[in-house]
């Protein structure tokens, strides 16, 4: 049985940062690729970020490039997301889940959703 355990949200001030971890079991994790989404109250799931089975590639949404940073530790089985200058818009609920590929990902083709880990941003 696939497991998708996020961990690392909380509380932080406008500028800040966070890590958030997204511990995988039940599956050979290198044979996925693995993204990140979001969704906060009231609005659709937006797509944050997705890495290559290697980590060789990833991929950004657009509201988040250039702060953050998707990263992979196969033999631990963990996909990261560095939060760095955090907005108050990127409060919301932090999930990872894996796919075939990062263009699969990015198209929203994906399973094995976690609980979610809980990302708020004070202004």
């Amino acid at each position: 049985q696939v497991q998708m355990v996020e961990s690392g949200g909380g509380l932080v001030q406008a500028g800040g940062s966070l890590r958030l971890s997204c511990a995988a079991s039940g599956l050979t994790f290198s044979s996925y690729a693995v993204g990140w989404f979001r969704q906060a109250p009231g609005k659709e799931r937006e797509f944050v970020a997705a890495i290559s089975r290697s980590g060789g590639m990833t991929n950004y949404g657009a509201s988040v490039k250039g702060r953050f940073t998707i990263s992979r530790d196969n033999d631990q089985m963990t996909v990261y997301l560095q939060m760095n200058s955090l907005k108050s818009e990127d409060t919301a609920v932090y999930y990872c889940s894996v796919g075939s590929s990062v263009l699969a990902i990015r198209a929203s083709t994906v399973h094995s959703w976690g609980q979610g880990t809980q990302v708020t941003v004070s202004s």
